[in-house]
């Protein structure tokens, strides 16, 4: 049976990720506020959703991964990393890297799901000193880059962009080094593409995933500002209560359940 649960307004926690659909759908509702996020990301539990949709929230099975020393460079990035082609630069121009990556089209994706809304969410998340991005520049335009949540040592990749060749890798190489220089043992890349395997990403089964997050988000974060070196160790778990309570419907036959 697939069940799909109703968060509530007045908290911000979630049903357990396994719980999710055959599709990794579990949950619709609540809200983007930074502790919501915090927990969703914590409980490897990401928003995804159209602009005619309600807020949807997802844990996928696989989940696409790579980790830190792990990362294939081919001959050829290699080449263009050394070159200076690009000019890399960590947490200058958050808002610009998401609406680029709002704006850049998708192969077999009409539209986007980054909404205004999720801006501005996770900019907030951002001058928290939670959310960074890696952009890369040539002659000083921004023509490449990604963006994401740091929770523990656990890194949850959300977007990429390019307008030249090879901006969004390069862009990945430094973040891809400055995490395994800071001790962080996990990217999260969410679902899988091409272009995130041919860099040495590969998929895991989510009981795997969520068992490892369990002892990684648990651990110090890096909070702050990563490109001016302004940043400092913090828990940033928050702590849920024993027992939940949420609003159910089963999916299959589009009947509501019994509070779970």
């Amino acid at each position: 049976m697939n069940i799909l649960y109703q968060l509530n307004d007045d908290d911000c926690f979630f049903p357990p990720a396994d719980r999710a659909s055959d599709e990794g759908l579990l949950a619709f509702g609540g809200d983007l506020s930074p502790q919501r996020l915090i927990v969703a990301y914590t409980n490897g539990i990401f928003p995804w959703y159209n602009e005619d949709e309600p807020l949807l929230w997802w844990s996928l099975d696989p989940r696409l991964v790579i980790r830190p020393g792990e990362m294939r460079v081919s001959k050829s990035l290699k080449r263009t990393i050394k070159s200076g082609k690009f000019e890399v630069r960590i947490d200058t121009n958050f808002r610009e890297i998401m609406l680029h990556c709002a704006e850049t089209p998708r192969k077999e994706q009409e539209g986007t799901w980054i909404q205004d809304e999720m801006v501005d969410a996770y900019c907030e998340l951002h001058k928290l000193g939670i959310a960074h991005s890696f952009e890369s520049y040539q002659d000083g335009e921004l023509v490449g880059g990604l963006y994401g949540v740091s929770i523990g040592k656990a890194f949850f990749g959300e977007s990429m962009f390019h307008t030249v060749a090879d901006a969004s890798k390069v862009a990945f190489y430094h973040l891809h080094q400055f995490l395994q220089e800071h001790g962080f043992k996990l990217i999260d890349c969410q679902q899988e593409t091409e272009h995130l395997k041919s860099l040495g990403a590969y998929a895991v089964s989510r009981k795997d995933f969520l068992d490892e997050l369990k002892t990684l988000t648990v651990e110090p974060s890096l909070v702050g500002n990563w490109g001016i070196g302004n940043y400092e160790e913090l828990y940033l778990s928050i702590q849920q209560p024993e027992r939940l309570h949420f609003r159910a419907y089963n999916m299959d036959e589009d009947v509501a359940l019994s509070d779970d």
